[in-house]
């Protein structure tokens, strides 16, 4: 395979979204919303001009094109996100003793799956300015936020949660899942 002179990722910014840099950190802002996340190494670099995001390599390495390519994804799902905004839809499903599903704080309570005595609870780690949980028509259960990754694992922690041991899964289906990972 030859090898390449240099490397280079452009991410474009949409109107109303500014980028900044500072010490390997990387912050992209729209209306006050921001999201900040840090990128270091020594061979690739960041920089921001008036409507694009560069991420650079000279003579890179398969090594080296690998995180080049990680840090484009990284960088086009903050600024997707602080435009746009991402959205998880989940829906339980009960077959016989319905559920009942309630957001206290910082914790999702799961009442009543499969009549269990003891509520199930799924921790929602981050505050509801940076990932909000609603729930609308009892079984519908809607994450949204500007951060892929936190709104992924909110997702993922809620279906987690209902996980069901010691039993058949193709007959005890019960359980909240994610039905769809669209944006907002």
């Amino acid at each position: 395979m030859p090898a390449l002179d240099s490397l280079t990722h452009k991410i474009p910014l949409p109107d109303g979204v500014s980028a900044s840099i500072e010490d390997g950190s990387v912050t992209i802002s729209k209306d006050g919303a921001s999201i900040t996340r840090e990128f270091r190494n020594s061979r690739l670099s960041i920089s921001v001009d008036d409507k694009n995001i560069t991420v650079f390599c000279d003579l890179p390495r398969r090594k080296h094109k690998a995180i080049a390519g990680t840090w484009h994804a990284h960088l086009k799902n903050m600024v997707r996100g602080i435009d746009t905004g991402f959205e998880y839809k989940l829906k339980a499903v009960y077959s016989h003793f319905p559920m009942t599903l309630k957001v206290e704080g910082n914790t999702m309570t799961i009442t009543n799956l499969f009549g269990e005595k003891v509520p199930r609870k799924a921790v929602l780690p981050w505050t509801p300015s940076e990932v909000q949980v609603k729930i609308e028509n009892k079984t519908d259960v809607t994450v949204t936020g500007s951060d892929r990754e936190k709104v992924g694992q909110t997702a993922a922690n809620i279906e987690r949660a209902c996980k069901i041991k010691k039993r058949d899964r193709r007959v005890f289906q019960d359980g909240i899942y994610i039905v769809s990972k669209g944006e907002e």
